[in-house]
């Protein structure tokens, strides 16, 4: 009291700021060290008892006496069915125990569901349209002896290719289309609400879960959004943080070896990559939390709308809009990937065709990186070729090992092999356009670090799982 009186400051509000941790305060109101210990252990029983943070805790005690205040002097009529629907709805989504196992269970139906059942049938049906189209094109071309080497490369390059990246569409809009209606029901922004208590640990705030979610869809959007943070620190830290999220770029890559490899495993395969990628975010963010941001993220205080039915028009065009993007992809992006890919591995430094591959320029400038690879069991060259053409977009990789493999990768990859490729497509350096993203938002330095440290802790991780692996089985 004596020394919020000398400053000349109300002793409550000088209370609150202490307990909030306002350093600048402290030293005005020049608290000796016993004052200082008591303050920490009173807050340190506060949080304690509330289960809660000193800024969560606060925020709740404010809450709770404004919630007061309107009972004693305002007059509601009563509350809607639609609020009392929220609420009961809530208390199992939103509750305190059964928040994140309610998420992790919605996120494991959508994947079932995606994998297992709808996107993989409608996919079926996909790559029997294409394969129709291939074999009509393949016999005009060759009643009209067109060039062997244009045939291939139409044949192999374009419909092999970008063939085999079209038919994972309705695995996309699939997932997209339970996505948009975990957004538009209003259960996308109570996810925000639960996993703020887990953020704030690792040294973010709910606020930030709304970029990673987006990074969900696409790491360049969820880079932009983070624009909306009120604190550079979880700005930057958020940024970093976003490509750990596995975007949808990359479920071509998951489908294409899950299909090959695990078929009967599929959901719980993209289950666990999705939380790998969440787990190595949490992980990273530790680290920067101790070495690069240090310090707390700020409060974060939002209201929850009411739960509604999904609307039609909304969830279509959000799936044009997704199909759209990933169309524009395949014919331009992977297409022009695919062609270079296909002729490099046709022909020689003397450009002269190749019988056997494994004697093209492709090889050898691919077989340079392949050493690198070879102790996470990634060591050939085709598989660095298919890595390095998914910095273009992730979606090349599948189109590359559809060319380098003739679609099949098993005869070459064991399931060991394969679940570490997997999980170093899961880790490493995002698509030239997120790092583009990212170095308008915070510089040359730190995109380039991205790529390098992103790169490095897909090739550990890798390295772990193939070499236990090859331990155990």
């Amino acid at each position: 009291m004596d020394h919020a009186a000398r400053v000349g400051i109300p002793l409550l509000f000088a209370v609150n700021k202490i307990i909030e941790g306002d350093d600048d305060l402290a030293k005005r109101l020049e608290l000796d060290q016993n004052e200082k210990e008591t303050i920490l252990h009173i807050v340190s029983q506060m949080e304690t008892e509330r289960g809660l943070d000193r800024n969560a805790a606060i925020a709740e005690m404010r809450f709770q006496f404004i919630r007061k205040v309107c009972a004693a002097s305002v007059h509601k009529p009563k509350e809607s069915k639609e609020r009392n629907r929220s609420l009961k709805i809530d208390k199992i989504l939103t509750g305190k125990f059964t928040g994140i196992p309610a998420f992790i269970g919605v996120m494991a139906l959508i994947f079932y569901l995606t994998f297992d059942v709808i996107g993989l049938r409608l996919q079926a049906l996909i790559e029997l349209g294409v394969d129709k189209v291939t074999a009509i094109v393949d016999n005009l071309l060759a009643v009209m002896n067109v060039n062997p080497f244009l045939h291939g490369l139409v044949i192999e390059g374009i419909f092999g290719g970008v063939g085999s990246v079209l038919s994972f569409i309705p695995i996309i809009i699939t997932l997209f289309f339970f996505l948009s209606i975990l957004e538009d029901s209003g259960y996308a922004t109570r996810i925000a609400f639960v996993m703020d208590r887990l953020l704030r640990k690792i040294g973010l705030s709910g606020r930030s879960i709304v970029p990673m979610l987006i990074g969900f869809g696409c790491t360049v959007p969820a880079v932009m959004a983070t624009r909306t943070l009120p604190s550079e620190r979880d700005r930057r830290m958020t940024i970093l943080l976003a490509p750990f999220m596995s975007c949808s770029a990359k479920l071509p890559i998951y489908a294409f070896f899950v299909s090959a490899f695990f078929p009967k495993n599929g959901a719980y395969i993209m289950i666990m990559l999705y939380l790998v990628g969440i787990i190595f975010g949490i992980l990273i963010a530790l680290l920067y939390k101790k070495i690069l941001f240090k310090g707390e993220a700020v409060p974060f205080v939002m209201e929850l709308p009411n739960y509604r039915f999904p609307r039609a028009g909304n969830i279509a065009r959000l799936l044009w809009a997704k199909a759209k993007d990933f169309l524009e992809r395949a014919f331009t992006v992977i297409l022009v990937a695919t062609l270079i890919i296909w002729i490099l591995q046709s022909i020689d430094f003397n450009f002269h065709m190749v019988v056997d591959s494994e004697d093209s320029m492709l090889a050898v400038i691919a077989g340079a990186f392949a050493v690198i690879m070879k102790p996470v069991g990634l060591g050939s060259w085709q598989i660095c070729t298919s890595l390095i053409s998914g910095f273009m977009a992730k979606e090349s990789v599948v189109s590359t090992l559809a060319v380098l493999f003739d679609g099949d990768v098993t005869q070459v990859l064991t399931g060991l092999q394969a679940m570490s490729m997997l999980i170093f497509s899961l880790l490493y350096t995002p698509c030239v356009a997120a790092i583009a993203a990212i170095k308008r938002e915070l510089g040359t330095k730190w995109a380039v670090s991205v790529v390098f440290w992103q790169c490095l802790v897909a090739w550990l991780a890798s390295l772990a799982v193939y070499q236990i692996g090859s331990l155990l089985f």
